[in-house]
C-alpha cells in the first residue's frame, strides 16, 4: 500500500552530483513547477534524441522522483520522461491546504500537465502513485496516452498484514506514537527496514545505493512536516479505499480508456500479489506483467524487465494507431 524513499539497485547514471543538497544522478535535470498554492519539484531526463513522447512518472507514499531514475534510463530513447516530487515529499513543499487525498494529488498531477502543456503523456504510477494515476487517466482521458502501474494502491478487502502499520498511520495519534517508540532508531535501522519491507530482494541494493537512501532518510525527519505528510497521505489512501459509486478506485479503473500495462511482484508485502487478477479484469484490454522475485518497488528492482514490458506497450499500441488511421 506504499513505498518510502528507497536505495536504488544499481548505479547505471554513473556518479551523482549535488544541486544544493539534492542528489541528481548524471543526465538528470531538475526544475521546479510554481502553481498557485502548490510546488511540484521535477525530475527530468531528456530523451537521448528526437521524437519521444512525453512520460510522467509518479512515485508512491514516503518515496520520491528517485525511485524512477533507474526506469527513465532505461527509457529514455522512447520517452521524454519527467518524475514529480508530489507534495510534502521529495524536495517538494506541503500543498497550500494541506489536502494529501488521493483525489488533491490526483489534482496536483493534472494542474501539472495543464500547465506544462505536456499531454498526453505516458503515465507511470506506483503504489499511491498508482491510485493518483489511475484517477488521472479516469477524470482525464485526454492527458493519457498510455498507463503503467506498479503495484498499484487499489482497494483490498483482505489486507496484508504486513501492511497494517502503513494503514495505522491514518488513525488520529497513532503518527505520534509512532514516533515515541522508534524514536531511538538510528536513519540506518530505519533504512533497512524499508529496504526489507519494500524489496523482494534487499541483497540487491548497492552499498553506495544504501548509503545515499540513509542520507536522504535523515533529511527526510528532519522536516518539520515529515509526520503531518506521512499520516495524511495514509489516511487519504484509506479515504480513497472507502469511497464507492463513481468515485470508487474499482469503478474509475474500469473507465480508464488508455492502453494499460500492470506489473506486480510475488514477494510485495504491501499491495498483495493475488490482486493481479481483479486489476487484469478492471482495466479493459490491460495486460499484465507478474515478477515473483520482485517486491513492491519492481520498477527500482527489476527496471530493464519493466522498460521491456513498456516497450512492448509502446509497440503495439503505436501499430494499433497506425493501422486504425489506415
Amino acid at each position: 500500500m506504499s513505498s518510502t524513499e528507497l536505495p536504488g539497485v544499481r548505479t547505471t547514471t554513473g556518479p551523482s552530483s549535488q544541486v544544493g543538497a539534492v542528489r541528481v544522478a548524471e543526465g538528470e535535470q531538475l526544475r521546479t513547477a510554481v502553481l498557485p498554492g502548490l510546488e511540484l519539484t521535477v525530475r527530468s531526463r531528456p530523451p537521448s534524441g528526437p521524437g519521444p513522447a512525453p512520460a510522467l512518472f509518479v512515485h508512491g507514499l514516503g518515496g520520491s522522483s528517485t525511485n524512477w531514475s533507474d526506469l527513465m534510463v532505461h527509457l529514455e530513447d522512447v520517452v521524454d520522461g519527467e518524475a514529480v516530487d508530489l507534495p510534502g515529499f521529495g524536495w517538494s513543499p506541503p500543498p497550500a491546504d494541506r489536502d494529501y487525498s488521493v483525489t488533491a494529488m490526483a489534482r496536483a498531477v493534472i494542474r501539472h500537465l495543464d500547465a506544462a502543456d505536456r499531454g498526453p503523456v505516458h503515465l507511470f504510477g506506483n503504489s499511491l502513485g498508482g491510485a493518483v494515476s489511475t484517477r488521472v487517466a479516469a477524470v482525464r482521458p485526454d492527458l493519457v496516452r498510455t498507463l503503467t502501474l506498479v503495484s498499484p494502491a487499489l482497494p483490498e478487502l483482505r489486507v496484508q498484514r504486513s501492511a497494517v502499520p502503513t494503514a495505522l498511520l491514518a488513525v488520529p495519534g497513532m503518527a505520534a506514537l509512532f514516533g515515541r517508540l522508534t524514536r531511538g532508531l538510528t536513519a540506518e535501522e530505519r533504512t533497512r527496514g524499508v529496504t526489507d519491507l519494500c524489496y523482494g530482494d534487499p541483497s540487491r541494493v548497492t552499498a553506495e545505493g544504501f548509503r545515499h537512501a540513509v542520507e536522504e532518510m535523515e533529511r527526510r525527519m528532519a522536516l518539520p512536516y515529515f509526520w503531518e505528510a506521512m499520516t495524511r497521505s495514509s489516511r487519504g489512501i484509506v479515504d480513497a479505499y472507502t469511497l464507492g459509486g463513481q468515485h470508487g478506485l474499482w469503478r474509475q479503473a474500469q473507465r480508464v480508456l488508455a492502453p494499460t500495462l500492470l506489473v506486480y511482484g510475488g514477494r510485495d508485502q504491501l499491495v498483495s500479489y493475488r490482486m493481479a487478477r481483479k486489476a487484469g479484469a478492471a482495466f479493459r484490454g490491460s495486460r499484465l506483467l507478474c515478477l515473483p522475485e520482485a517486491g513492491h518497488v519492481a520498477m527500482m528492482e527489476y527496471p530493464e524487465v519493466v522498460a521491456n514490458a513498456f516497450r512492448e506497450l509502446l509497440h503495439d499500441t503505436d501499430r494499433e494507431t497506425e493501422d486504425g488511421r489506415g
